[in-house]
């Protein structure tokens, strides 16, 4: 594998991979990020240049120092041909299967590389699937062909009014991360609150604060620049404030050029219904993650 250094090879590789979406959508966002500053410091390798089959996007070995941190030890994959780069992944170079770690893609295809190679390696893989969702404007700059005008509700997407004398629109700090972590379906230990610690310094967050001046519903981005980690406190449910701050969010990150895209659980009916009266569009492809433990 080769490490693409420098940022006109990383802009290179993030129009090439435009070619390739939606199935390269985890990995596009990933590298777009490298190319505005790089602020979770990762890496991308390739298995040749400048007509790769294969990328994955990993932090550098020096962040990688907790062999329990799944969090940290994550990497993002897009393969051309995913059927032969089981051999490439198998690298200790290219993945430390000797730790916990995550596999984040939007093919799920590569889950038959992933258990074949859990066959000669000693480790177990959990596969997690759902749903992707791009931002109609995201979806109309990069990938036109996919937009379906007539399957969006009618208006502009945008949510009803919220309460601004008793909600104001904010963003989180970092003393927060523990409401956060508490929430957060695949977090709630102290390895993923420093990953939410480093989200909320890292990329823009917002919030609603309740009349204590506290958080009462939220949104953060992750290190691909994935629309992730939306909670709402209990007492504050089915009112609507996560699709408030959600709209907020994207429409911040759309004027500052970011592709804006997200999942959601296949079971959560209320979150797939919001992210449609938003005109966030539901790809033919899935959002998939790999949670690997070594044996």
């Amino acid at each position: 594998m080769f490490q693409l250094q420098g940022p006109q090879k990383l802009q290179m590789l993030e129009k090439s991979l435009r070619k390739f979406l939606p199935e390269s959508t985890k990995v596009y966002g990933t590298v777009f990020h490298m190319t505005q500053g790089n602020p979770f410091n990762l890496k991308a390798l390739v298995d040749k240049w400048p007509d790769f089959n294969t990328v994955v996007v990993r932090p550098q070995e020096q962040e990688m120092v907790d062999d329990f941190d799944h969090y940290t030890n994550t990497y993002q994959i897009y393969s051309k041909d995913p059927k032969n780069c089981q051999e490439l992944l198998g690298s200790s170079e290219v993945i430390n299967w000797k730790q916990h770690l995550q596999i984040q893609s939007s093919q799920s295809s590569l889950n038959e590389v992933i258990q074949n190679l859990t066959a000669t390696k000693p480790f177990k893989a959990k596969h997690t699937q759902c749903f992707l969702y791009v931002m109609l404007d995201t979806l109309k700059k990069l990938c036109p062909s996919l937009v379906d005008v007539k399957s969006l509700p009618p208006g502009d997407g945008k949510p009803k009014a919220i309460n601004q004398e008793m909600l104001k629109l904010s963003s989180l700090d970092v003393t927060h991360a523990a409401l956060v972590n508490k929430f957060w379906h695949f977090g709630g230990n102290e390895r993923s609150q420093r990953f939410i610690e480093r989200c909320i310094q890292t990329f823009p967050t917002f919030c609603l604060l309740g009349p204590e001046g506290n958080p009462v519903c939220w949104d953060l981005m992750d290190q691909t620049g994935e629309i992730r980690m939306a909670g709402t406190v209990p007492e504050y449910r089915n009112r609507g404030l996560i699709s408030y701050v959600i709209y907020n969010q994207t429409q911040t990150l759309r004027k500052l050029g970011f592709p804006v895209y997200s999942h959601t659980d296949k079971n959560n009916k209320i979150m797939q219904k919001m992210s449609h009266n938003l005109h966030h569009i539901r790809m033919p492809c899935t959002w998939n993650q790999w949670h690997c433990e070594p044996l």
